[in-house]
């Protein structure tokens, strides 16, 4: 065994996203990519040294290799105790879980999240901090900065930990604990749910699907579901992690998980569905012949929270991202709990979630969550839709359409336009902003326009500012049409177009979507120009 100090040269595209870094397999497998990112975060959060790391993924290709390498790396540096789960598997949220509950300074969670894996695929590396939520922009600034004049990094030549088992190792000081990643998870959400009340449910006959797309979420989802709660064997499919993830697209959304889909629209289908993504954060909410859009979840997780013991008689209030539709808005206000719009990022909701000032929070791109982590949970929000199902006796649909006749109703829908022209994608950007001058005042698509603006945000916590988060459109009668860029993807840009509408009329509520906001929808294209400017006709997914 020998400690090796290794030159290197800095790369100069090592700034972390809002989800961390992301690129391509071959990009990571670059000499000293892999070994570079870490070292920076290592030389830039000096608690590391002599206390505990967190270690895991989502198990997509390059997971084992790159867990050995950061683990003799952290030996390297100075880390007292690495937790790593077994077989380099661990969830996000559960990550998040036990960086909370063993009290860590921190944790690298690798994965690219529902981005595809494979050896032709994405691969991600990002380092939350001790709270359990993911590092601030403060300090993933901190981390390219560091990234950027490193000239070299700290590594052990040490034979592969056996991953494959849970027990006590060691690379010179360091104790490596390779520990069941599915336990500590699991026993929160019994402390969270009315697990009882979810047996019964089974109990009765309640048929559910679960699909966990060959992700992360497999294991934890068999352990909770079927023995646990006692779903019928047979309820999870695709719970198997693979590398490639079975070659399918782990992103839990209609385009993506379509043999789930099939099944709950099914006249024979099951009484509920859910799927969640590549490291289990997201979650898709389907009844039969129903799909419950992620803004509608949030709020109807909100509107509910009494019904699920963890959150009875202390929900404190709510915050979504700026694309996130305003339906918690309304529960929010009816309720007289706070409510927050942030930046897109899951970040933005640490400082809220710290405070005290929210209970639950969520992002229109399939994540919700509540303060019993800071991330957000896939597996979480279909255990509360089951607590929620498990008390009201009723069925999804009717329970969505309870709410609507209640709150109203927001149409609403994101569409998407993946791998386009970077330089093309910014000049649309601009060509938008550049009209905003004329556009307050106007009457369009049969509204008049109350602002357009390019979105700000200021933490009511740390006074941090965070600027051009979002083109917005807002109309006087609540309607939106949202335009942003994404940082998620590793191939050119993914603009994102985001399309709203409020209907408090009940009788108007059981329109379809796309036909009910059409008008915005072709107003939102005209004034992007975006078949011209991109040479797209239509989306590549429409949620």
């Amino acid at each position: 065994m020998e400690l090796r100090t290794v030159a290197t040269t800095p790369f100069d595209d090592q700034r972390p996203g809002t989800s961390g870094l992301r690129k391509t397999v071959t990009h990571f497998r670059q000499e000293n990519y892999l070994e570079n990112f870490v070292q920076a975060v290592f030389d830039t959060v000096p608690e590391l040294k002599g206390g505990t790391l967190v270690l895991g993924g989502d198990g997509r290709f390059y997971n084992r290799e790159a867990c050995q390498t950061i683990l003799r790396m952290a030996a390297a540096n100075g880390i007292a105790r690495v937790m790593v789960g077994r077989d380099g598997l661990l969830s996000t949220p559960a990550a998040s879980v036990v960086i909370r509950k063993h009290q860590t300074q921190g944790g690298l969670i690798l994965s690219a999240s529902h981005n595809p894996g494979g050896p032709d695929g994405d691969f991600g590396i990002k380092f939350n901090t001790a709270n359990g939520g993911p590092a601030p922009e403060t300090l993933t600034e901190a981390i390219y900065a560091r990234s950027r004049e490193l000239s070299e990094y700290r590594i052990y030549d040490h034979p592969d930990i056996p991953l494959y088992e849970t027990g006590v190792f060691s690379i010179a000081d360091t104790h490596i604990i390779v520990f069941d990643p599915v336990s500590d998870y699991a026993e929160l959400m019994e402390e969270v749910f009315d697990f009882e009340a979810i047996r019964q449910l089974f109990l009765g006959g309640f048929r559910m699907r679960f699909d966990a797309m060959h992700a992360i979420t497999g294991p934890y989802a068999h352990d909770i579901l079927e023995r646990r709660l006692g779903a019928p064997e047979g309820t999870v499919i695709h719970g198997t992690p693979l590398p490639d993830f079975g070659g399918h697209h782990p992103d839990p959304n209609l385009a993506h998980a379509t043999e789930l889909v099939n099944e709950l629209f099914d006249d024979a289908g099951p009484d509920f569905g859910a799927a969640s993504d590549g490291d289990g954060d997201r979650n898709m909410i389907l009844g039969r012949q129903c799909f419950v859009t992620p803004s509608d979840s949030l709020a109807l997780i909100l509107a509910n929270a009494e019904l699920v013991p963890g959150y009875r008689g202390r929900v404190c209030g709510v915050a979504r991202s700026m694309p996130t539709s305003g339906a918690a808005d309304k529960v929010a206000k009816k309720l007289g709990l706070e409510a927050f719009e942030t930046p897109t990022g899951w970040k933005f909701f640490g400082n809220l979630l710290d405070a005290g000032r929210i209970t639950f929070c969520g992002e229109e791109s399939f994540g919700t969550s509540s303060d019993h982590i800071r991330e957000k949970d896939g597996l979480w929000a279909v255990l509360c839709w089951l607590n929620i199902l498990a008390v009201r006796q009723q069925s999804v649909i009717d329970i969505v359409r309870a709410h609507w006749a209640e709150y109203g109703r927001n149409y609403y829908t994101r569409h998407d336009y993946e791998g386009i022209d970077l330089v093309a994608a910014q000049g649309l950007m601009a060509h938008i902003e550049a009209q905003f001058p004329a556009l307050t005042g106007k009457e369009l698509a049969g509204g008049k326009v109350a602002y357009a603006d390019n979105f700000s945000y200021t933490d009511p916590v740390d006074g941090g500012v965070s600027k051009n988060q979002g083109l917005r459109i807002g109309f006087e009668d609540g309607s939106r049409i949202i335009y942003r860029l994404s940082g998620t993807g590793t191939v050119g840009a993914t603009l994102r177009l985001y399309i709203e509408r409020f209907e408090a009329d009940p009788a108007q509520q059981r329109q379809d979507t796309q036909q009910a906001l059409a008008p915005l929808i072709t107003l939102a294209l005209e004034l992007a120009e975006l078949p011209q400017r991109t040479g797209r006709e239509a989306p590549t997914v429409i949620t």
